[in-house]
């Protein structure tokens, strides 16, 4: 499959990374053609690798990952522009974080609203998934390294993108439980876990670490 990653974080290289070794074309995109950081991954990665604008990874791609910061996501995504995901499922791994105060952040949308709706609202035409937005990078892609069968989350509108998200997540990253929440306004019960997720952090000094779901019977 063809896939784009959009932002060349710590996030966006660690699932372009995982995405390339199953064996998938990733085009990683960034506000301009040769961003340093794109080209040195691309450099490791291998020839399933590429890089480009945001536009450029968007055109090409079947699927694609938005792993910008939330502060800028809405931005990236019309670089990208609307005809390059339109009709496209679209992984919203972004976070509403505001690091303008420093630690621990605010939130700059909340409660009300979320910035996978604002998102969706942004780009009807596109098939906005949120994912993997309450985990560190290297545990998205790699569950194995925590014990048990703990969770990930998926919100969105459109069964069948949600399924198909689902799919990469079990079979490619390895995940054994995978919680649909309903529709696209769900994100913001996942967006809203990242108050606790820091502070846990905080308190474990660690990163690697995630939630487990039990239920009675």
């Amino acid at each position: 499959m063809k896939i784009a990653i959009l932002g060349t974080g710590m996030v966006g290289e660690t699932i372009a990374s995982k995405l390339v070794e199953l064996g998938h074309d990733v085009k990683m995109g960034s506000r301009t053609a040769g961003n340093e950081k794109a080209v040195a991954w691309v450099q490791k990665a291998g020839p399933r690798a590429s890089q480009g604008t945001f536009a450029d990874a968007a055109a090409s791609a079947e699927l694609i990952f938005n792993c910008t910061l939330g502060a800028g996501s809405l931005a990236a995504l019309e670089a990208a522009g609307k005809e390059n995901l339109k009709g496209k499922v679209l992984v919203d791994v972004s976070n509403p974080l505001d690091f303008s105060k420093g630690m621990p952040p605010s939130f700059f949308v909340s409660n009300t609203d979320s910035l996978g709706e604002q998102i969706q609202r942004a780009f009807p035409e596109t098939k906005v998934v949120k994912a993997l937005n309450t985990i560190n990078a290297s545990v998205m892609v790699e569950p194995s390294r925590l014990p048990g069968e703990h969770a990930t989350f998926v919100s969105g509108n459109d069964a069948d993108a949600k399924a198909q998200v689902k799919q990469l997540l079990t079979e490619g990253f390895g995940w054994k439980q995978v919680i649909d929440l309903g529709d696209i306004t769900t994100a913001r019960g996942t967006e809203s876990y990242l108050a606790l997720w820091i502070r846990l952090w905080g308190v474990l000094g660690t990163p690697d670490f995630n939630i487990q779901i039990v239920k009675k019977g």
